[in-house]
């Protein structure tokens, strides 16, 4: 009686020797940390014969991760499953994760190729990859293209990058340019505001160059300057939740097309990735001008 019952059960643990053992190699294979938590879930039938899958979850108490695996029937091997679904472009579905609704833009607004670039104000790299993009590739790329930012900053090394992602949020509101003068003066002049004497004198330079920036446009200044005092974070913490569920970990993280590109990539490999969005979405590459090639090394005088 016992035996017939258990053929109709859907899911069944894997026996505890098994799950030592299981644990066991993950532990070693992947290098996991003791103080994560490594649990699995129930054995249930797979499409594969003679194996049984099982979901294996990593807990670092912050965050967790799971992962399909599948098992042997004896009990011997242990096989990581990642499944594609091939009726799916990839791509797309991650352009679909990112809400770039009300941002502003920069380029061709009805372009086939997309970027959406994760951004911090006071990543250093951020301010890099900001200058590749629009004081070069936005002169050949700007009529294909639509730039896109997202706000990213990682409040734990950057004290105002949050505060610098709400002043232009708050600009944003009213007038996309501003955004962009801001943006641009910010990424241009980072010491600026590094220079100034404890956290509330930064703030404080932050709003006064967004003040600036609103002036410059004729926008609503008290409304501006509530919206500065308010420093309402919503938009950002909803941003960094998109970020993180589409694999961002550092900044600057862009996404052409839902292609992902970590980093301040030099001229050349950026050129690569929009040149390949451009030839897939169907639409001509620009002509690119010849790179300066370095001045020969000078010996330094003493």
């Amino acid at each position: 009686m016992l035996l017939l019952s258990c053929l109709g059960c859907s899911a069944q643990s894997a026996p505890s020797e098994i799950s030592k053992r299981i644990e066991r190699h993950v532990r070693a294979y992947y290098n996991v940390p003791t103080n994560v938590n490594v649990t699995m879930s129930p054995l249930k039938p797979s499409e594969f014969p003679n194996y049984d899958s099982l979901t294996i979850t990593f807990d670092g108490g912050s965050k967790k991760q799971h992962y399909d695996f599948l098992l042997s029937k004896d009990g011997q091997t242990l096989i990581r499953m990642t499944r594609l679904d091939l009726s799916k472009d990839p791509y797309a579905e991650v352009m679909k994760k990112i809400d770039v609704n009300g941002r502003p833009i920069r380029g061709n607004k009805d372009a086939k190729v997309v970027a959406v670039n994760f951004d911090d104000f006071q990543c250093p790299f951020c301010s890099r990859m900001h200058q590749t993009l629009f004081s070069e590739l936005f002169k050949e790329y700007g009529d294909r293209v639509t730039f896109i930012y997202k706000d990213f900053p990682l409040a734990e090394i950057h004290p105002w990058a949050t505060h610098a992602a709400v002043n232009a949020n708050c600009l944003a509101a009213q007038n996309g340019d501003a955004y962009w003068d801001f943006a641009d003066y910010i990424h241009a002049n980072q010491r600026e505001v590094d220079s100034e004497k404890g956290r509330d004198n930064e703030f404080a330079a932050l709003d006064r160059i967004a003040l600036q920036q609103g002036k410059k446009h004729n926008l609503d200044v008290t409304k501006l300057q509530a919206c500065l005092k308010a420093q309402n974070q919503d938009a950002i913490k909803a941003s960094l939740k998109e970020g993180e569920a589409v694999g961002v970990e550092a900044t600057p993280t862009m996404f052409v097309n839902g292609q992902k590109v970590d980093g301040a990539l030099p001229l050349s490999e950026l050129r690569a990735v929009f040149d390949s969005a451009l030839e897939q979405a169907g639409v001509s590459v620009p002509h690119h001008p010849a790179e300066a090639s370095p001045a020969a090394a000078q010996p330094s005088g003493k």
